[in-house]
């Protein structure tokens, strides 16, 4: 097997690896939601567990089993029954977050 036959293949192989790493850590984790940026929805830990901002309860971050928008964040929780109160009074569930300045933790840019 020599060079000129494998290159097609090295070619998607590159492309693949390039896709992956621009979705998972460049602008493609902007549109995924994975980033950070405008996200609310809780305290992250080392584990990746943020708090369902209805009833508390931890929510892994990569995989709610609900999320929401609104006022263009996205909010993660541990239940539909969660997300359904939030869309109902959002800005009630939302006073009552921590402020973005007093997490701890978690990222930002200063």
């Amino acid at each position: 097997m020599d060079l000129e036959s494998i290159r097609p293949l090295l070619s998607i192989l590159i492309w693949g690896a390039l896709f992956f790493f621009m979705m998972r850590f460049g602008c493609g984790a902007h549109m995924m939601g994975s980033h950070g940026h405008g996200d609310q929805g809780g305290h992250d830990d080392a584990g990746g567990q943020i708090k369902d901002p209805v009833c508390g309860m931890a929510v892994d971050r990569d995989k709610p089993t609900a999320a929401g928008g609104y006022r263009g964040k996205t909010y993660r929780f541990c239940s539909v029954t969660c997300r359904d109160k939030f869309e109902q009074a959002p800005e009630k569930y939302i006073a009552a977050l921590p402020q973005a300045g007093q997490q701890q933790g978690g990222h930002h840019h200063g």
